[in-house]
């Protein structure tokens, strides 16, 4: 396939493996115009051929259940449709557990692909026999069996993709290396190649391996690198009769399946051997690694322990090929942070085939569209920090990633290395007081704080080793006052004589609130959906102090830039690394603060929603009245150099207070008790402010237009189809966490959305849409009895439309609570 190369295209693919080749053939199937893909050596050659090519639909997260569904049902229509084999065997997999936890984790897999329509259930022994009648069964105590999985000819299967994409007039060029871009004024503008430079409006990485460095030809941070992985083929053996499920021994850390009369015993062993991709030859090309038997045999023993047959067959080689993978184990997928119509589509962690048919589609549609057609929030390229893109912090972390890919997804698990990267001014003060930290963003965010230097940290599905620490923390804030740092906030200031009309044109609600006030808003795509949730702060008549997530920042400010007029005057500064944001929440917030600051805190003076400058042991700090609990409290942001000096005072004033440092599980369950949303879990792209209960924060009863608003007022009209509700868990030993299906009897009726134990109410609680039938109301679903699949135990819950914790002199709007009368 190779031909002349044209000095313009609309869409450049870089990348000729099955994401490359899927993207291609979407593209094509969109009718989009002028498409050409470059490869560097040969189509597939980089790691796609030597794939094992299993699809499997049991994951753990929604994002990669509802692309991967897509692509079985994809990869099962293109053979028919283009008349080239794609080896697509729907042999269904099954998926076994020796341990009560692993069957639980199998078990809420199970769960969320039956939210998303995937075909599975439960297996006992006679059936796990039936279907694999060489396994050995002594230590396996249950099982999950998905017929509709299957697995492809790798080679065969991006033949036919590049089929379909060729047919609708997509060009295709190997031995064609990219060597540099031109980006200019925030976009992509060229590709250049030793063959020449291709000028185009969108470039898509979908390089593999070799993402990283391509993305940094472009500036942009692309934290992909590879591990060795390795999978076992054995020649014929006896009792291999046609095709069986692909079978997933994840407590041995093992996939098996049948493979020209043998077997195919491929590994995620615990520790995987990162291997630099500049250590490998130049001309990589349909190449292997060396065999590595030793660090292989632990799984080999594993192998023949579940397949007592293999101690006798004969080995026909151990393949060993690089793989790419993140530092958090998801793929990076969708538009780079700071380079318009740059996208990618990269660092699928040893899951390409079983991705690429969803990711192709959902790239294909972002570019056509201009938005993501579905939530991508989970494999966002903005998630990662620079500082997570730095060599010797990848290859610390992906044998750790390589090793947790059959890891039990119990709630709580932390990455051990690369761990630091990053610290806020507060780390010390919490890390003295016996902090436990997380690593979100590249950075430690404490998660509780225990001053036993050798407390239990055990994972379970169970009650958590944290439950009474966190339970303390919780009940500091609920009736004395708990400091929390929130310093990962993202924080971008917006400046101009243009600012409000943008604003008005981006944002969801009225901005125009007087200077001093706070403006609780969305950004929404054009089907409604929240695409962003912000805090803004009018500073002046020209100017807004923004505060997102922490992952938000780059993604935030490149939304609102787009809404910019090339007439209008409008700036935007990332400030984040500028300030610390300390939370000082609870009954005793207001007092603390008085005997630190002369400002005057009353109601009056400092109503709910509003913010102002106070002086803090000599320091001035922005306090802003605001409470993610629902209690009375103030975000305060010091400058970076004034941190150390704010949190020493108020932790010197604290003392007769009740004052306690509290940690982020502290935080999540009381603001899930007080049925407030968190962006990524309970709102997202594919939810509308309607359906959660924020028709408050949109100004739809104004005349102003702003994107989202026709699909908004469409779902007034039409009725919602479906709404966010909080649910109360009727026993109190058991632990939800979210993403579990919402039952009706034996209907599927609705999914949690994040879900704590509420140490205030001593239940658990859950947020979650519960589907609405025609001619119901939201006020139909007020007091709904139904049931929680928590990991196979099904929980009876009651659903309400406001929140189960209120404080004393707090009213309640919807979802959320306005604090103006606490006194």
């Amino acid at each position: 396939m190779t031909a002349d190369l044209p000095g313009n295209a609309n869409i450049v693919i870089i990348g000729g493996g099955v994401i490359g080749c899927s993207i291609a053939y979407h593209l094509g199937q969109l009718g989009a115009p002028d498409v050409l893909l470059v490869e560097r050596k040969k189509l597939t050659s980089g790691t796609t051929w030597h794939s094992a090519a299993q699809v499997r639909q049991l994951r753990s997260t929604r994002t990669m259940t509802e692309i991967i569904r897509y692509s079985t049902e994809l990869y099962a229509r293109l053979e028919a449709e283009t008349g080239q084999a794609t080896g697509w065997t729907p042999s269904g997999s099954l998926s076994i557990a020796t341990n009560p936890d692993r069957l639980t984790h199998i078990r809420r897999q199970a769960g969320l692909a039956r939210c998303y329509g995937v075909d599975v259930h439960e297996v006992g022994p006679d059936e796990i026999k039936s279907l694999w009648p060489l396994i050995n069964m002594s230590d396996i105590v249950g099982g999950i069996y998905c017929p509709t999985d299957g697995r492809a000819n790798p080679s065969d299967l991006c033949a036919a993709l590049v089929k379909g994409a060729r047919a609708n007039g997509v060009k295709i060029i190997e031995d064609c290396a990219v060597s540099g871009f031109d980006v200019s004024d925030g976009s992509v503008k060229s590709v250049a190649t030793p063959m020449g430079r291709i000028k185009c409006r969108t470039a898509v990485l979908a390089a593999g391996l070799w993402s990283r460095d391509i993305g940094a030809m472009a500036g942009i941070n692309v934290p992909v690198y590879a591990c060795e992985h390795f999978y076992l083929l054995t020649k014929p053996m006896d009792g291999i009769a046609g095709h069986l499920p692909t079978l997933g021994d994840h407590d041995g850390h093992l996939y098996l399946r049948d493979e020209v009369g043998g077997l195919l015993a491929g590994c995620f062993e615990p520790k995987g051997k990162p291997v630099s991709v500049e250590n490998l030859p130049k001309d990589f090309e349909f190449d292997l690694l060396d065999e590595d038997w030793d660090h292989f045999e632990p799984m080999m023993l594993n192998a023949m322990h579940r397949i007592p047959a293999l101690e006798v067959a004969e080995a026909r080689m151990l393949l060993n090929g690089p793989e790419s993978f993140t530092p958090d184990g998801h793929p990076i997928v969708g538009q780079a942070s700071g380079v318009d119509g740059f996208y990618l589509a990269c660092g699928l962690n040893s899951a390409g085939v079983a991705c690429g048919g969803g990711i192709g589609r959902a790239i294909a549609e972002w570019i056509v569209a201009g938005e993501a057609p579905m939530d991508l929030l989970d494999v966002d390229p903005s998630r990662f920090h620079a500082v997570e893109n730095h060599l010797p912090g990848l290859d610390a972390r992906v044998g750790e990633v390589l090793g947790l890919h059959y890891a039990i997804a119990y709630p709580g698990r932390e990455h051990e290395t690369a761990r630091n990267l990053c610290c806020s001014l507060l780390h010390d003060r919490f890390s003295s007081r016996g902090a436990r930290f997380g690593q979100r963003y590249g950075a430690e965010r404490p998660l509780y704080l225990d001053p036993r230097s050798h407390s239990n940290t055990a994972l379970t599905f169970d009650r958590p080793a944290w439950f009474d620490q966190v339970q303390r923390e919780c009940d500091a804030a609920r009736s004395a006052v708990a400091i929390f740092d929130q310093s990962l906030f993202g924080k971008f200031l917006i400046e101009g004589k243009d600012a409000e009309a943008v604003l008005q044109r981006a944002c969801a609600n009225d901005m125009s609130r007087a200077p001093g006030r706070i403006i609780y808003t969305s950004m929404l795509n054009t089907r409604g959906g929240i695409e962003s949730d912000l805090t803004a702060m009018r500073v002046t008549e020209s100017s807004y102090l923004f505060y997102t997530g922490a992952l938000s920042a780059s993604r935030d400010s490149a939304q609102i830039r787009r809404h910019i007029k090339p007439h209008e005057h409008v700036t935007i500064t990332n400030v984040t690394d500028d300030y610390a944001v300390l939370g000082v929440m609870g009954p005793n917030a207001r007092q603390l603060l008085a005997k630190v600051t002369d400002a005057d805190l009353s109601n009056d003076a400092f109503p709910y929603f509003t913010h102002s400058q106070i002086e803090i042991a000599g320091r001035s700090v922005r306090a802003a009245r605001l409470s993610y609990i629902g209690e009375l409290g103030w975000e305060l942001s010091p400058s970076t150099e004034d941190t150390p000096y704010v949190i020493d005072a108020l932790l010197d004033a604290g003392a007769g207070f009740g004052v306690r440092l509290a940690g982020a599980y502290a935080m999540n369950a009381m603001r899930i008790e007080k049925s407030y949303l968190s962006l990524g879990h309970d709102i997202g792209p594919d939810t509308t402010p309607l359906e959660a209960g924020l028709g408050f924060a949109v100004k739809l009863k104004s005349d102003l237009d702003f994107t989202g608003r026709a699909a908004l007022e469409a779902t007034e009209k039409e009725g919602l189809p479906r709404r966010l509700v909080t649910l109360i868990l009727e026993d109190p030993d058991i632990y939800p966490f979210g993403d579990e299906p919402i039952m009706a009897g034996s209907e599927l009726i609705g999914q949690t959305s994040s879900a704590a134990f509420g140490h205030t109410i001593g239940k658990p609680v859950a947020l979650g849409l519960i589907r609405l039938e025609p001619g119901q109301s939201a006020s139909d679903l007020e007091a709904l009895s139904c049931t929680i699949d928590v990991g196979g135990r099904p929980s009876p819950a009651r659903a309400s439309l406001s929140c189960p914790f209120v404080p004393k002199g707090v009213r309640v709007h919807g979802h959320y609570a306005s604090a103006a009368g606490a006194a």
